[in-house]
């Protein structure tokens, strides 16, 4: 859902985009991918899977991007993600490429855009789950929770470098922006 929510922001921020690359880990199982291609599709996106394991494949999948004329990037959330983001940022400046994502990081590099949990949400709920278990409940007998609250952060010094202009409708839906 939340993958597919970029590229439905995306359209509506950059009605002419069509061709856009994810940057994914395969080994991070998580339906964000699938997801992707489906709204792809239903939006008429053409998506361009670039996978990575390792860091050392992030060069080759930003040439096979810029190969095949990305015009934005879409990045999943992964520890080898958040451990590439400055290289995955100036990528995207760099290239002149529209980067959007779920994580709330990708701000810090230079995204367009985030959507994805509260962040501050979900470690007060994890505190409340940690003060549980400090009191004696099992680990196993707590029911698993799914975010209930999201966010879009949007990045108008990223706009403005791309010379894009933010429609009020996704002005509209923001938490956040940035200067």
């Amino acid at each position: 859902m939340l993958a597919g929510k970029s590229v439905e922001l995306l359209k509506d921020t950059v009605p002419s985009v069509s061709r856009v690359a994810i940057l994914w880990n395969p080994n991070h199982v998580d339906p964000e991918f699938r997801e992707t291609q489906r709204a792809s599709r239903v939006l008429g996106v053409q998506l361009q899977s670039l996978e990575i394991r390792e860091s050392d494949e992030i060069e080759g999948a930003f040439l096979a991007a810029e190969r095949e004329r990305a015009e934005a990037i879409i990045v999943l959330g992964s520890r080898l993600m958040f451990s590439n983001r400055h290289r995955i940022g100036a990528f995207a400046e760099r290239h002149r490429m529209t980067m959007v994502g779920v994580p709330s990081w990708l701000i810090e590099v230079g995204a367009l855009f985030a959507y994805g949990p509260n962040t501050p949400e979900l470690f007060r709920r994890a505190a409340g789950y940690v003060d549980k278990i400090l009191k004696g409940a099992r680990p196993t007998d707590l029911p698993m929770q799914q975010p209930t609250t999201f966010e879009l952060n949007v990045n108008f010094k990223a706009a403005q470098r791309l010379g894009i202009t933010i429609p009020p409708t996704v002005i509209a839906r923001a938490e956040k922006t940035f200067e």
